[in-house]
């Protein structure tokens, strides 16, 4: 009966707002959301889909729940250091303007962290960041860029005195990094791409879905790059035989479109 009340809410949350749950990997979602219902004092899916139709802040909630928020400046700052050494070197020797998209960008660490690198590159480039999540809490706090003192653990001194500021809500981005990084809701599941990108960054939200989901999402991703263009994923998100998706590895956890 449990499993029967799942799969009728997963059914239902689809028709209602278009996420389909059945990409995400089932024993973990149903879990979290398990423990969200119980949270709320639902006793079945069944109920508590039938308290969320009509409480957007419940929705909200779940929509925070099922999308992971957790991330940091420059997180594991030695793949960043790729970016920053090898990758952005390489992409500015190659065209003027960059096109770069961080996906399921969470509360806007990602994004900020490639506009601060490209803001402290000498050549100075034109750039511009797309910003994506399903999450439209985690979008607004990203467009307010304000941030505790723990996700700026492994921002580098020099960047850090050049790219925030200390305000009485906490640490700010500047409004110089804001004004390249478009934001918008976006469900990697279901909604189209844009193309034409040098740099897609879509790290630790994989791990969450299907391994069909994931492949869909590989071969999306490739087609959204140019040619000669990189994507970047998380520690667990490794592409076994890139080779399908018309991707080469160039480093771990770093994949690049061939030019030719």
């Amino acid at each position: 009966m449990m499993d029967q009340d799942y799969m009728r809410f997963v059914e239902r949350i689809n028709l209602l707002t278009s996420i389909d749950l059945s990409l995400y990997k089932e024993a973990q979602m149903k879990r979290r959301l398990t423990a969200l219902r119980d949270k709320k004092n639902y006793a079945s899916f069944s109920g508590y889909y039938d308290a969320l139709k009509g409480d957007q802040r419940l929705m909200d909630e779940f929509l925070e729940r099922m999308t992971i928020n957790v991330s940091e400046f420059f997180r594991n700052p030695e793949r960043w250091d790729v970016v920053r050494h090898r990758i952005i070197p390489e992409l500015i020797a190659q065209k003027r303007k960059l096109k770069l998209w961080s996906a399921a960008c969470a509360a806007g660490e990602e994004p900020y962290t490639l506009s601060c690198l490209l803001h402290n590159d000498s050549s100075k480039r034109e750039y511009s960041i797309l910003a994506t999540d399903l999450d439209r809490a985690a979008l607004k706090r990203a467009q307010e860029g304000i941030y505790d003192n723990n996700a700026l653990k492994h921002v580098p001194e020099a960047i850090r005195s050049s790219c925030f500021s200390d305000t009485e809500k906490g640490t700010a981005i500047g409004d110089h990094l804001k004004k390249n990084i478009r934001f918008k809701q976006h469900n990697l599941l279901l909604d189209a791409f844009e193309d034409g990108f040098d740099l897609i960054v879509c790290r630790n939200v994989m791990i969450y879905f299907t391994e069909e989901a994931k492949e869909e999402l590989f071969r999306k991703f490739s087609e959204a790059l140019r040619p000669g263009g990189y994507l970047f994923v998380g520690s667990t998100e490794q592409i076994f035989y890139p080779g399908r998706f018309n991707l080469h590895p160039m480093e771990p956890f770093f994949y690049q479109k061939p030019i030719s």
